[in-house]
């Protein structure tokens, strides 16, 4: 096959219409809106009704790019959603979103690799257009966590929303996916994981009753791992694409911690100017918090053409990586 180049042709997001304060949080939590903001950066979190799933946010992001577009869902020649809060077990989320759109026959499949899902998913379906695959690949962010946040725990309750980002990679004589790093460390799941539910430990009453439906994390462990792996993973990705942090224009990390971006930011000697930060309005949205955060600085005319922009994030599995990528219009 052919090598061709890859570039994003639209973007778009979407997120749910109810919203949740650190001030609803007061009241039902031992916790402050000054501890909230002071720990995380979090000020808001969107949140999905009961009667929305995961591919309903999808699908409104999905169409929210297509509109950018002259593009018809048709047109697209295979969908992937990342997401760890998927709408069933099985089928794909993405086969469903595919084909509530209307492109039912395409090719469709899910990531779950938790907050990573967009960075890995970025390095596949670019390679599947650059390799000459596909024309066309729509890859969506998309999770509604709020659904799997055990109320009552204050470590997680606070840190997570719901919300979706879409992004449509297409063929393109330049290319704008300079380099890629991945990774994973499967060693230690329990830092950061929901127990019950698979193979290993499925959902009884018993599990059930002891909340293990939920996500559980152990927060200081995460911290560490996150700005190291951010920090090296970028490296890495600089070095691969023979770049410099002095060629970084933006940097669009996974919106988890604002301290976790700051000490990145610290050391890539990024200003806070070029660092695209929106933590304070979603909160934590897993998959999909680099997608949103780069659809809105594209909306918002930040992004130029020609801009390098580092794409970095973590997450559990325990799992990280970053792209280097071109902006092309």
């Amino acid at each position: 096959m052919e090598l061709t180049g890859v570039k994003i042709a639209a973007v778009g997001h979407y997120a749910p219409a109810g919203i949740l304060t650190n001030e609803d949080l007061e009241k039902v939590l031992d916790t402050t809106d000054e501890w909230i903001t002071t720990r995380t950066g979090m000020k808001r979190r969107h949140v999905a009704k009961p009667e929305e799933a995961t591919s309903d946010l999808a699908i409104a992001a999905a169409r929210k790019a297509l509109a950018k577009t002259n593009l018809s869902p048709a047109d697209i020649d295979c969908y992937i959603v990342a997401t760890v809060t998927p709408d069933f077990i099985f089928p794909a989320t993405a086969c469903i979103v595919a084909s509530k759109l209307g492109a039912s026959d395409k090719a469709a499949f899910d990531i779950q690799i938790a907050c990573s899902g967009f960075i890995y998913g970025l390095t596949v379906a670019s390679g599947l257009v650059r390799s000459g695959v596909y024309k066309r690949v729509m890859l969506i962010g998309a999770e509604t966590l709020t659904k799997i946040v055990d109320r009552n725990d204050r470590a997680t309750a606070v840190l997570f929303g719901d919300g979706a980002g879409a992004v449509i990679l297409e063929a393109s004589v330049n290319n704008s996916f300079l380099s890629s790093e991945l990774g994973s460390d499967g060693s230690r799941p329990e830092v950061l994981r929901v127990a019950a539910g698979g193979s290993r430990h499925p959902l009884t009453p018993a599990a059930y009753e002891a909340g293990e439906q939920y996500i559980h994390m152990e927060g200081r462990e995460v911290f560490k791992f996150a700005v190291t792996k951010m920090i090296d993973a970028t490296d890495v990705a600089l070095r691969k694409a023979k770049l410099e942090k002095a060629d970084l224009d933006w940097l669009i990390p996974h919106q988890a911690n604002k301290r976790i971006i700051d000490a990145a930011a610290k050391y890539l000697d990024m200003p806070e100017e070029k660092v695209i930060i929106n933590i304070q309005e979603y909160g934590n949205t897993s998959a999909a918090s680099i997608p949103i955060a780069l659809s809105e600085a594209v909306e918002s005319g930040k992004i130029k053409d020609g801009d390098v922009i580092v794409f970095v994030g973590f997450g559990g599995g325990l799992s990280w990586g970053a792209v280097t990528w071109k902006w092309a219009l």
